[in-house]
């Protein structure tokens, strides 16, 4: 009988981007951020739900944003001057990479967390959901919440956006089934 001893590893600390929406902080894995720019020009698309407020031109590729504040049912308010779209590589059901936006009130920092860090989310009582919520994280005093991002974007009406799918039939045939947007 082996009686080799059982090695125990930690798992790898991953990097998490941080970012406010309005006094609450949030973390998203970095691994799936792919880039973050300016609040940008956002061409509404009718009949979408109410956290999906248009698409974007990003380099000749159009890209679904939502807003992160009506997703999770906050308050509305203005967009500030450290307001900014966060672009999300995310893996779809077909298989390709998915590319989608997220606004946000400010991104804060990138910070390393190691899984001894990071907390599971605390019980809220049956009627919280938590669905969205990867756990928490004690960072310099103030807690962060750390998301799901696959559980946020590939709900029903979300991740399943695709340019093609949000670009009327007629504008699609006229650029040759390349779903793109002229900036304004």
């Amino acid at each position: 009988m082996n009686h080799s001893p059982t090695v125990v590893t930690e798992a790898k600390p991953e990097r998490y981007l941080t970012f406010n929406l309005g006094s609450e902080s949030y973390g998203l894995p970095v691994l799936h951020v792919r880039e973050i720019i300016r609040l940008c020009q956002i061409t509404p698309v009718p009949n979408m739900p109410p956290h999906v407020r248009g698409v974007i031109n990003l380099r000749g590729t159009v890209i679904p944003v939502l807003d992160l504040r009506a997703k999770f049912s906050m308050a509305p308010a203005e967009y500030g001057d450290r307001a900014c779209i966060i672009v999300m590589q995310l893996g779809s059901s077909s298989g390709r990479p998915t590319l989608i936006g997220v606004i946000v009130d400010a991104v804060e920092e990138v910070v390393q967390l190691a899984a001894s860090q990071i907390e599971p989310c605390p019980d809220f009582g049956g009627s919280a959901s938590t669905r969205y919520i990867r756990g928490v994280a004690t960072i310099q005093g103030g807690v962060k919440t750390l998301l799901e991002t696959e559980k946020i974007f590939q709900e029903e009406g979300t991740i399943t956006l695709t340019a093609a799918d949000i670009m009327p039939p007629d504008a699609r045939q006229r650029r040759g089934g390349q779903p793109t947007l002229e900036n304004h």
